[in-house]
């Protein structure tokens, strides 16, 4: 059985021209592969269309990537105690909208986790398959929070008040896709799917005036012992992004504990709530990235009630003993057709 969602409050999706053609551009970043599917007018240049696609991923990675150690978020993680690093524009907008998550969550969401990232295995440090010590732990967890770091708006710069590693990868990726939306509004295309390592941004609609169908990502079929299977999810995809947080992607097990890359930044371990995935909709896929993360580690009461106040598309979804349960925020609900 299917679910279907169809976006709220957006403006009518153009038809592409009967001159228009599909294009299908892709490529590698940011540790895994890219898509872009648009319908296009046949005087825009492919090769120009896919070196702008690129430049927009490789300017995220210059700035924010955790793996680049010439990129500005390495050198601002090795920068001494109490001194300031000038941001460009797009790295300020991250630090600051993720300042200000930090606060709506009571700091479920923390880009400063990035020693606990390392700690347990699922940063550049390499991975690996034994749980840190507690010591380890609060030695990280020591090495600051959201709270410690200063930005200064006024100068758009940052201060590195300790040994604060930070880690942008919960929003990085959503943003990327956000600028190569912008790039393509930019050369007037009203028509594309963007996909980047599952997170996907849409607008408009194919040459048969029907919109761009996406699945939402399941964690069906990820885990041998999960039993029940649950619903089809499909939204269409016109003036939204769509971005999941699941367990089931990175982690690793000792003595028959299976340890999520998914870390509570408040307790320094990962998050033990049942919660399988939790889906975000939203029209900046920055936000919804960043999202799924903090209702993740909120767990799917507090997640589910978070959604409710600030009016946040998000689908949860538990493991139980049979199988999975379903909980949607009113605005997803909102959104069934």
């Amino acid at each position: 059985m299917h679910r279907v969602f169809i976006p709220l409050d957006v403006t009518e999706p153009q038809i592409p021209p009967l001159q228009a053609v599909s294009r299908t551009f892709c490529g590698n970043s940011m540790g895994t592969s890219w898509t872009v599917q648009l319908f296009c007018l046949p005087a825009h240049d492919a090769q120009t269309l896919q070196a702008g696609i690129q430049a927009e991923l490789d300017l995220v990675v210059t700035q924010m990537s955790t793996w680049e150690q010439s990129s500005q978020l390495c050198r601002f993680n090795r920068l001494p105690a109490l001194e300031w690093q000038a941001l460009p524009p797009e790295f300020f907008k991250l630090i600051d909208y993720s300042l200000y998550l930090s606060q709506q969550t009571g700091g479920a969401y923390d880009i400063t986790a990035g020693k606990l990232v390392d700690l347990w295995g699922f940063g550049p440090a390499g991975k690996r398959s034994t749980a840190p010590t507690e010591k380890d732990i609060q030695a990280a967890l020591r090495a600051g929070n959201w709270k410690s770091l200063e930005l200064d708006h006024l100068h758009r710069r940052l201060r590195q008040t300790g040994s604060i590693a930070l880690d942008l990868s919960a929003i990085a990726k959503g943003f990327a896709l956000d600028q190569i939306a912008r790039y393509l509004d930019s050369q007037e295309i009203s028509s594309y799917l963007i996909e980047l390592g599952g997170e996907l941004r849409g607008l408009g609609m194919k040459k048969d005036q029907s919109p761009w169908w996406v699945k939402i990502e399941s964690p069906s079929g990820s885990n041998g012992n999960i039993g029940t299977q649950h619903q089809e999810y499909l939204v269409a995809l016109h003036g939204l992004s769509v971005a999941t947080s699941g367990d089931y992607r990175q982690y690793f097990e000792q003595d028959g504990h299976r340890y999520a890359h998914t870390l509570d930044p408040r307790t320094g371990y990962p998050v033990t709530n049942e919660l399988a995935s939790v889906t975000v909709l939203h029209q900046e896929c920055m936000v919804a990235d960043a999202m799924a993360t903090a209702l993740t580690v909120l767990g799917c009461s507090a997640g589910l009630e978070y959604a409710n106040q600030h009016q946040v598309a998000a689908l949860f979804l538990q493991r139980t003993t049979n199988g999975f349960e379903e909980k949607m925020s009113k605005a997803l609900i909102a959104m069934l057709d």
